[in-house]
């Protein structure tokens, strides 16, 4: 078995979303069944790209330039559906990213063990939406998609905080906030297998948003500085803009993650 921060690696230079998520998946499987064996398999180095590999499509826009479309018509169902395989592919990445990154900070073996599971999740969430786009006629990549999912990353590529602040504690909390209603809308439009996906994905991300919350403030306590107040500091260095209500306090909470850490930061 190779090294972890190898095999983060390898899934970030896999292309194609099929391939990079059945790799992830196949890596993922071997992690778990070392562990459980009561194995603490290595966890190296590795030489991550900047950007991972991606396929040649989706074309990738500038937010601004992304064709808006009526999430009432099945057009707009397709395009959010479109829109959330990409993001979860963004997230396969980001998962395995922080393992191959940031491997000169020494950390307990629960955090690979939280990172690979998400990683994991992340692959079974891409595969799930881009069978609904599918199952709709359409596919990943059929559409231009967001070009700056990335920048998280890029921005917080040398600050293993910054990055577990902004990735897990805010941009995955934000897919909290939205995700009841993309169910009630594909609820609505009777779209069963649209449903179940966002269900499983809702319910899973919940305990990404708590892996962020609870390895962050691992190593708030480890450098001895307030969880809060670094928190504060870090989505204001990192996170272009404020964050925006409405809130889901009750998952947000489940999560870890309580409200005086997000309302400050709302202006």
């Amino acid at each position: 078995m190779m090294p972890l921060a190898q095999m983060a690696e390898s899934v970030l230079r896999c292309a194609d979303g099929r391939e990079k998520t059945a790799l992830s998946r196949r890596l993922a499987a071997e992690w778990k069944a070392a562990r459980a064996a009561g194995e603490r398999p290595e966890i190296g180095h590795a030489d991550p790209p900047m950007h991972p590999a991606r396929p040649a499509k989706p074309e990738l826009l500038k937010p601004r330039d992304v064709p808006s479309r009526k999430p009432g018509t099945p057009e707009g169902r397709i395009a959010l559906l479109h829109a959330v395989a990409h993001i979860e592919l963004n997230a396969v990445d980001l998962h395995w990213d922080i393992i191959a990154r940031f491997t000169d900070v020494e950390m307990p073996m629960g955090f690979y063990d939280d990172w690979v599971k998400s990683a994991d999740e992340e692959s079974k969430h891409f595969n799930l939406m881009a069978d609904c786009l599918e199952e709709a006629g359409s596919y990943y990549g059929a559409l231009p998609a967001h070009a700056g999912m990335w920048r998280a990353a890029e921005d917080t590529a040398t600050d293993f905080m910054g990055r577990l602040a902004v990735v897990p504690m805010v941009l995955e909390a934000r897919g909290l906030d939205v995700t009841p209603n993309m169910i009630k809308l594909f609820k609505q439009a009777k779209a069963q297998s649209a449903v179940e996906a966002l269900e499983t994905i809702y319910a899973e991300e919940v305990a990404h948003v708590a892996y962020g919350s609870k390895w962050f403030h691992f190593l708030c306590g480890r450098h001895n500085e307030d969880p809060k107040e670094r928190f504060h500091a870090l989505v204001r260095t990192y996170f272009h803009g404020h964050l925006k209500p409405p809130f889901n306090e009750e998952k947000r909470a489940e999560a870890g993650i309580p409200p005086d850490f997000y309302w400050p930061l709302t202006a």
